[in-house]
């Protein structure tokens, strides 16, 4: 069979499908992995989905994937042959990793993190780096050294961020998988905004080693699919105890999937008023109402709960992220690696160069707010406070999860807005991951799966569930997928 012969509805498949096909000899790793080659170079001077492109190492691991598949080495996997990307703040051995910054451009890691290694072991074919905001500080991915993401829905619209590459790479049929990296909303938001899944694991639950820091007490990696059970197959795959970072569970690894068919006819959902925010548009409103409609239709038990806490969670979030980017940002000094300079006079006056003119004015604002919060005299007044509060979010999570199996709530209070609109107003960009950072705060697993249309552009609906009850919100997500099948939707780009 030819490349050409090959009918192109294969870029909307979901990772099952396409593994259903290799299965039949419909396909080859290295076929799928050509067509969505072409798909990306006739794409990416819309979309910009791509920092970097490995072509001929993802042809490479997909002719290796064909021979696994065919009986030769290792059992293949779910994910055996099937075409990612990966977010450009994920350590890749022999491959620029730049986290969207000037000031680690050229950067070559001499390692792959554990995520990118647990991927190669399963036989995945990693197309390429994905775009971001820089240092995942964003949530428009308009804040990238290499240019904004354009979403696929409307490309004079942002993806959301930070993870905007991922989210525009899998609603696009760029790959059928992302992975991305979670702070305060970043895989789910852009999930939400571009029309496709996204889930944030519990914290611990998948190694951040290879992960370039941003808030460590706050980030996680997960994937970006089409569909539920390909989110639950990317997380059997990336999840895994780690020596290496500290924070790794030593959790039972069960399947994820393994309730993913049971409905949620008896579940108790909680519906927490305080994520209705005013200022939510009319049309995701409406959307999550009827959303509301759809699991009561389906044997749910919905009621009302009040999380108060939730209204000083986007405070908390931003003295805590700052802080620790502040910490984790202060490696970067022109001198181990990264963008430097050989003329400055003095070692301060080139670390001062370096950042000067590598760091892009929204991590210098973070850098610049966290150095505040953790100076003499104001530590205990900002960071500690903050981190007391954390500790009541946390408590009123668990207060909350003693009655109710998962909540669900809006996962952004807005549709995709305009490139431009919000990049020079702070407070507005910030106040778009209102539903999402309580969730990282807590350490808690959330997915955010489609939930409708509002004028032509995707909504999302957010699952939340209590530490390690990842199976929990991905046996919800997916009867409520079944039920609605809005993940079949794909922009026509």
């Amino acid at each position: 069979m030819t490349t050409q012969a090959i009918n192109s509805d294969i870029y909307f498949l979901t990772a099952r499908d396409l593994r259903a096909k290799f299965d039949a000899r419909e396909i080859s790793s290295v076929e799928a992995t050509r067509l969505i080659l072409d798909r990306i170079a006739s794409l990416e001077p819309k979309l910009n989905s791509f920092i970097t492109i490995t072509a001929e190492r993802a042809l490479a691991a997909a002719e290796l994937a064909d021979q696994r598949l065919r009986g030769s080495g290792q059992e293949p996997t779910t994910l055996t042959g099937i075409p990612v990307m990966v977010k450009d703040n994920f350590s890749t051995k022999d491959v620029e990793t730049t986290a969207a910054s000037k000031i680690l451009k050229g950067y070559i890691p001499p390692y792959d993190g554990t995520v990118v290694s647990n991927l190669k072991d399963a036989g995945a074919v990693i197309l390429g780096k994905g775009n971001l905001d820089e240092f995942a500080m964003g949530s428009s991915n308009e804040t990238s050294a290499y240019g904004p993401v354009h979403n696929p829905w409307d490309t004079d619209r942002v993806p959301g961020g930070s993870s905007g590459g991922a989210g525009a790479g899998v609603a696009a049929g760029e790959c059928f998988i992302a992975f991305g990296s979670d702070t305060g909303g970043s895989i789910r938001q852009p999930a939400a905004l571009c029309g496709v899944v996204g889930m944030k694991p519990t914290y611990g639950l998948v190694s951040r080693y290879g992960l370039l820091a941003f808030g460590s007490s706050l980030d996680q990696i997960g994937p970006l699919t089409r569909s539920v059970a390909d989110c639950a197959d990317a997380l059997n795959v990336i999840s895994s105890h780690d020596r290496r970072d500290s924070t790794s569970v030593a959790a039972p690894f069960d399947d994820f999937a393994r309730d993913i068919d049971q409905g949620v006819a008896g579940m108790n959902i909680g519906v927490p008023k305080e994520y209705l925010v005013d200022g939510i548009e009319p049309g995701v409103r409406e959307a999550f109402e009827a959303s509301l409609k759809t699991l009561e239709d389906l044997g749910a038990n919905i009621s009302e709960i009040s999380l108060p806490l939730t209204d000083h969670a986007l405070a908390v979030y931003y003295i805590i992220a700052p802080s620790e980017a502040s910490a984790n940002l202060s490696r970067y000094d022109g001198v181990k690696y990264g963008l430097g300079t050989l003329d400055a006079p003095t070692s301060a006056r080139a670390t001062e160069t370096a950042r000067g003119e590598g760091f892009g004015d929204e991590v210098k604002r973070r850098i610049l707010l966290g150095t505040y919060a953790l100076s003499a005299g104001y530590y205990d007044a900002y960071y500690k406070k903050a981190q007391q509060v954390r500790t009541l979010i946390r408590r009123e999570f668990t207060d909350a999860f003693l009655k109710f199996d998962v909540l669900v709530t809006p996962t952004s209070p807005n549709t995709a807005f305009k490139i431009g609109d919000k990049i020079n107003d702070p407070f507005q960009m910030y106040m778009n991951d209102v539903c999402t950072i309580p969730v990282n705060i807590a350490g808690l697993p959330s997915i955010s799966i489609p939930g409708g249309m509002s004028d032509g552009l995707p909504v999302g609906l957010q699952f939340i569930g209590p530490q390690f009850g990842d199976t929990a919100v991905i046996r919800a997500a997916s009867a409520y997928e079944r039920a609605t099948g809005w993940h079949k939707n794909h922009p026509l780009i």
